[in-house]
């Protein structure tokens, strides 16, 4: 939790860059080389520490020879329905106009995927997104129509601002300026990825985005490529952070595109690091990460700043939570 919060609050430091070749590497045991699941899967992989009881119910159906999909889909409800988690779902810190709007996309190891985007009053956007998926012939469904398709697949309209997040937006009113140039990240997203016992991928990604945004605005993760891309022939990554920056450069299938050409998940994470950091001005002054899976069951995972983590949980890792290198 406390490796959250920092990140919550990080701002420029000024620090010298690590070297490229620093940031190749992850293991579960020495936290230098790349992890690896052995003979591939099942393994799932989530962002932050809300990752762990996320992970937990994936596991549950993974370890059973389940779907990857159904993994990802039930371990990322988890903290959607977790009121203590105020970056995702229900309890999320609302737009500066008090709402709270949810986005969320969900992908499989067959190129099907189903996306929401500024959803309100449905607590398990992910659920909506795998129906878009699975029920029409689209890919995203935004705002009210989203609402609407939610309501007539039998999902329930609730209120999903608690007295804690309103409380928190009711006290930011009271000094806040909204600013475009934004300097603090103030969300974290689950993005979860997963292989199964019969070496499928799949993975969802579900926020309630940036905290005290303008009431519209919709960042990376929704958006298949930049929040969420699985190959199914390569590999599989999600991104948090800085939406705005994941999606100049379309971050995550960036990061399956590099493990396509050869690189190690861990090197495909630290180079597409380092193309947000070429494409980005200011960069120094925002967090974004990735977390990537391939078909051999190997992860990786990198920041520009430090303070991101993220949970592993394997046949040799039993639901561990792990710092990730950074370039700052």
């Amino acid at each position: 939790m406390n490796n959250r919060r920092q990140f919550l609050k990080i701002s420029a430091m000024g620090a010298a860059f690590f070297s490229y070749l620093r940031g190749n590497g992850t293991s579960v045991d020495q936290h230098i080389n790349p992890g690896k699941a052995p003979a591939g899967g099942p393994i799932v992989l989530s962002t932050w520490d809300h990752g762990i009881p996320a992970n937990q119910a994936a596991w549950d159906i993974l370890s059973k020879g389940g779907r990857a999909l159904d993994a990802v889909e039930k371990g990322v409800m988890v903290p959607e329905a977790d009121p203590k988690v105020n970056t995702v779902g229900y309890g999320g810190l609302p737009d500066r106009d008090g709402k709270v709007t949810l986005d969320a996309c969900i992908m499989d190891e067959n190129d099907n995927c189903g996306s929401v985007a500024f959803l309100q009053n449905i607590m398990h956007p992910i659920s909506v997104a795998r129906k878009v998926m699975e029920d029409t012939p689209h890919v995203m469904l935004v705002g009210e129509g989203a609402r609407q398709f939610a309501l007539s697949k039998g999902f329930k309209e609730e209120n999903l601002l608690t007295p804690e997040s309103e409380k928190a937006w009711k006290e930011w009113l009271k000094t806040a300026k909204y600013e475009p140039v934004i300097n603090i990240e103030r969300h974290d997203t689950i993005g979860m990825i997963a292989l199964d016992a019969n070496g499928k991928l799949s993975g969802a990604c579900t926020t309630s985005g940036m905290a005290f945004k303008m009431h519209g605005r919709v960042g990376d993760s929704p958006i298949i490529g930049a929040g969420l891309y699985v190959d199914n022939e390569v590999g599989a990554a999600c991104s948090t952070g800085l939406g705005e920056a994941v999606i100049r450069t379309v971050g995550s299938h960036l990061v399956v595109e590099l493990m396509r050409q050869g690189m190690s998940p861990q090197k495909a994470c630290v180079t597409a690091v380092e193309r947000i950091k070429k494409k980005y001005p200011g960069y120094d002054k925002i967090q974004v990460g990735f977390l990537a899976l391939n078909k051999k069951g190997e992860y990786g995972a990198y920041a520009i700043q430090k303070g991101f983590n993220y949970a592993v949980y394997s046949n040799s890792v039993q639901n561990k939570l792990f710092d990730a290198k950074s370039s700052m």
